[in-house]
C-alpha cells in the first residue's frame, strides 16, 4: 500500500517537472532507487525525492545524484514513508541529509465509505454549500481561489510547516494541474458565492487529493467538508478503492479529513541536503 500511495507522489512531482521542461525550463529529473527526483530550479513546490526505501538502493546511488545537484548549487529535499525500509533513512543521515519536519499521509477506504459520503453531500446541499465540477471558463477563478487560500493559512498549535512558497510559485503550479493527467478541479460555492476549491488525480484506483483551500470569509462552515465529500465520491464513481490526501501535522486540514473517515496510514519524514557549492 504504502509503495503504491508513494509512487503515485513520486509520478505526480515527475509529471509537473517534465510539463515545467516542455515549457523551456532546465528541469533536472533523475532515476533513483526505482524512483526519481525533480528539480525545478529554487522555490518550486514540486521539487523532492518520493518514493526511497521500496527498492534497492545504495551509496554510489546518491553520490551521482548529489554530483548533480552541486553542479546546480541546489539542495535535495527528501521525503521518506515511515513504513519504507529504515536502512535509507540511516543512509541519508550519513550522508548529511538533516531531518526538519513530517507530513502525515491519510487514507480512506471508498467503498465502505459510500453511503456516508452521499448522505453527508445531502446535508451539504441543505446548508447552502454546492460543489461542481471546473468549466473551461471557470480556470481563472479556480486559480485565484485557491491561491487566495493557500496564501492565508490557518494558525495551528502543531508544528510549522516545512515548506512555503512564493504566489507566482504556487499559481503556476496550480495551473498545471488544471491540465495534469488524470485530474479534476472543483469549485464549492456558498449560497451560491465562490468560497473554496480542490482538485483529484485518479491514477490506478488511487484517488490523490490536493489543492484544496477555502477563502477566509467562508472558513469554519462546511466548505472544505462538502469539497472533501464531492470528490470522494466521483473517486468512488470512477473506480477508486482507496483515496489518500497529505497534511500538516495537527493542521485543521488533518482534522477535517479525519472528521471524514480518514484514518492515519503513516507519515513522512522530510529530510533536506543543503546547498553544496561547488569551488
Amino acid at each position: 500500500m504504502a509503495a503504491r500511495i508513494e509512487r503515485a507522489e513520486a509520478d505526480t512531482a515527475r509529471e509537473f517537472g517534465e510539463r515545467a521542461r516542455a515549457r523551456g525550463d532546465d528541469v533536472l529529473i533523475e532515476p533513483i532507487g526505482g524512483t526519481h527526483t525533480v528539480f525545478a530550479g529554487p522555490g518550486q513546490p514540486f521539487n523532492k525525492l518520493a518514493g526511497l526505501g521500496f527498492s534497492p538502493v545504495g551509496e554510489r546511488d546518491f553520490e551521482a545524484l548529489e554530483a548533480r545537484y552541486d553542479a546546480r548549487s541546489a539542495e535535495i529535499r527528501v521525503e521518506q514513508s515511515t513504513l519504507a525500509d529504515p536502512a535509507v533513512a540511516a543512509l541519508l543521515t550519513r550522508r548529511g541529509y538533516c531531518l526538519i519536519g513530517y507530513e502525515n499521509v491519510l487514507g480512506l477506504d471508498l467503498v465502505a465509505a459510500r453511503g456516508d459520503l452521499a448522505r453527508g453531500r445531502d446535508e451539504d446541499l441543505a446548508r447552502g454549500v454546492r460543489v461542481s465540477r471546473v468549466e473551461a471558463t471557470e480556470l481563472r477563478a479556480w486559480i485565484d481561489t485557491v491561491t487566495d487560500g493557500f496564501m492565508h493559512p490557518d494558525h495551528f498549535d502543531g508544528p510549522a510547516p516545512t515548506e512555503s512558497f512564493p504566489r507566482d510559485a504556487i499559481e503556476g503550479v496550480f495551473a498545471d494541474i488544471g491540465s495534469a493527467t488524470g485530474t479534476s478541479l472543483y469549485l464549492a460555492r456558498r449560497e451560491g458565492e465562490i468560497a473554496g476549491g480542490g482538485s483529484l488525480r485518479v491514477s490506478d484506483g488511487l484517488a490523490q487529493l490536493a489543492g484544496a483551500s477555502t477563502l477566509p470569509a467562508h472558513r469554519r462552515r462546511g466548505v472544505q467538508s462538502a469539497l472533501l465529500r464531492s470528490r470522494l465520491l466521483d473517486a468512488a464513481d470512477s473506480g477508486c478503492d482507496l483515496a489518500v490526501v497529505t497534511t500538516e501535522p495537527a493542521s485543521k486540514s488533518q482534522q477535517n479529513v479525519q472528521r471524514a473517515g480518514f484514518v492515519l496510514l503513516y507519515s513522512r519524514a522530510v529530510l533536506v541536503r543543503p546547498v553544496t557549492r561547488n569551488p
